[in-house]
C-alpha cells in the first residue's frame, strides 16, 4: 500500500513539475505562480483526504463524485499538457545530441512557448467540458427514434410506440424538479408502452422515494414495466443482515410500483390489442462476474409460444452475447442499458467512440447478431462522475414495424 502511494505521489510530482515549467514559460507574474500552487495544493489536499477516507460503500456516493470530478477536471487535463511539453523536450534532447557533433542552437524558446500555450489551452478546454458535463450535460436528455422490424409482428402492433429508459440512478440527483423536462419529453412522445431496464438507484431504496411523484407522471396507454439492474440489489452497501438487504429490495420494488412500474422478475406480460398479442419478457440482472447472474430466460418464457413476437428486458448487454442469442426461445429484440456510454466519448452519426467499448463491445445503439437484435440505451442518469460529456442521457423511442 505504501509503495503504491509513493508511485502515485511520484507521478503527480512529475506532472506538476512539467505544468509549472509551462506556466513559467508563459508568465513572470508571481501572483499567477502563487495562485497556481495554492489551488493545486488545495485540490490535492481534498483529493488525498477523500482517498484516505474512501470505503467500498462510497463508490456511488457524493464522496466518489467529488474524487472523480477532481480527477477529471483538475488532474487528467494535465496529462495532455505534459504530452505537449514532452514533445518539446524530445526535440530539444535530439537537438542537443546533434549539437555535440556540430555547432548549433539547442534552445528554442518560441517553440516551447507555443507548445505550452497549446497544451494549457487543450487542458483548459477539457476541464471546461467536464465542468459543463456536471452543470448542464447530465440534464441534456435526448430522444432517439429507432424503427425496428420484428418478424411475425401482428398487424395491430405496426407503428406501436415503446419508450425505453434505463439507469436512472436517482441517488445521483439532489433535486427531482431538474428532471421534470425529461419526464415531459417522454410524455410528448405519447408512448403506448414504457419499459425501464434497471438501476433505479445507486445503493438503497430510499434514494428513489423523493422521485416517486415525478416518475408517476410518466404516462403510457398500456402501462409501464421494469426490471432490476445490478445496483438495485444493494450489493454495494454493508448490511446488518441478509434480511435487511432483502427488505431494501422489497421496498424499492414497492416504490417503483407506487410510481406505476410493474416489476418483472424472470416473468412475462402480454400486451393485447385487437386480439393480437405482444410478449414482453423481463429477467433479473445477468452480467459477467462480479455482477450477479439472476436472470432466468426459461422462467420468463413460460407459456409463451415459440412463434410469438417477444421483446426482452435485460439490464446488462453481455447477457445477449453469452445467453440470449444462443437461446432457443426465439427472442427477437433485447433491450439493455448498464454501460452509460461511460458518460464520455464521441457520439456522432458516423463516429462513435467511448472508453467503455473496450469492456463492452456493444455499448450503445442497435446491434444484430444471428438474426436477433440488441439495443443498448445510454442511460437516463449518471453514476460516479456526476456529468456527461459527448454521450448524452437517452430516452429511446421505438416504433415497431
Amino acid at each position: 500500500m505504501q509503495r503504491n502511494f509513493l508511485i502515485i505521489t511520484a507521478i503527480f510530482l512529475f506532472l506538476e513539475v512539467y505544468i509549472y515549467q509551462a506556466i513559467r514559460t508563459l508568465t513572470d507574474s508571481l501572483w499567477v505562480k502563487l495562485g497556481y500552487w495554492i489551488i493545486t495544493l488545495t485540490i490535492y489536499g481534498v483529493f488525498a483526504y477523500e482517498m484516505t477516507h474512501y470505503q467500498r460503500s462510497d463508490r456511488s456516493t457524493v464522496r466518489a463524485q467529488i474524487m472523480i470530478s477532481l480527477f477529471l477536471i483538475f488532474i487528467l487535463p494535465k496529462v495532455f499538457i505534459v504530452l505537449f511539453l514532452l514533445i518539446d523536450d524530445i526535440f530539444r534532447g535530439w537537438s542537443y545530441l546533434i549539437g555535440l557533433t556540430r555547432p548549433t542552437e539547442n534552445f528554442f524558446p518560441e517553440r516551447r512557448k507555443f507548445l505550452s500555450l497549446v497544451g494549457l489551452g487543450l487542458g483548459g478546454v477539457l476541464s471546461a467540458l467536464f465542468i459543463d458535463g456536471i452543470t448542464f450535460g447530465k440534464y441534456r436528455h435526448k430522444v432517439r427514434k429507432v424503427k425496428v422490424k420484428l418478424p411475425n409482428l401482428p398487424k395491430s402492433f405496426k407503428g406501436y410506440k415503446i419508450i425505453q429508459i434505463s439507469d436512472v440512478h436517482s441517488g445521483s440527483f439532489s433535486d427531482p424538479s431538474k428532471l421534470e423536462h425529461a419526464i415531459e419529453l417522454i410524455n410528448e412522445q405519447k408512448p403506448d408502452l414504457v419499459l425501464f431496464t434497471g438501476d433505479m438507484v445507486n445503493n438503497v431504496a430510499d434514494e428513489f422515494k423523493p422521485f416517486i411523484p415525478l416518475f408517476s407522471k410518466i404516462k403510457a396507454k398500456d402501462g409501464k414495466l421494469a426490471v432490476l439492474g445490478n445496483h438495485d440489489y444493494g450489493d454495494y452497501v454493508t448490511w446488518g443482515s441478509l434480511e435487511e438487504k432483502k427488505k431494501n429490495l422489497e421496498t424499492l420494488i414497492d416504490y417503483e410500483k407506487q410510481a406505476g412500474f410493474d416489476m418483472l422478475r424472470n416473468e412475462n406480460r402480454i400486451i393485447e390489442k385487437n386480439g393480437d398479442k405482444l410478449y414482453i419478457l423481463g429477467v433479473e440482472n445477468w452480467g459477467l462476474k462480479p455482477f450477479p447472474q439472476f436472470g432466468k430466460i426459461d422462467e420468463a418464457l413460460k407459456n409463451v409460444p415459440n412463434s410469438a413476437t417477444k421483446i426482452l428486458m435485460s439490464h446488462d448487454p453481455t447477457h445477449f452475447d453469452y445467453v440470449v442469442k444462443k437461446h432457443t426461445g426465439n427472442i427477437h429484440l433485447t433491450l439493455s442499458g448498464h454501460t452509460h456510454g461511460m458518460q464520455f466519448g464521441l457520439d456522432l452519426k458516423n463516429v462513435k467512440w467511448s472508453p467503455v467499448q473496450y469492456r463492452y463491445p456493444k455499448w450503445a445503439d442497435l446491434y444484430e447478431s444471428e438474426g436477433k437484435l440488441l439495443y443498448v440505451n445510454r442511460g437516463f442518469g449518471v453514476l460516479g462522475y456526476p456529468g456527461r460529456v459527448g454521450v448524452l442521457p437517452e430516452i429511446t423511442l421505438f416504433e415497431l414495424g
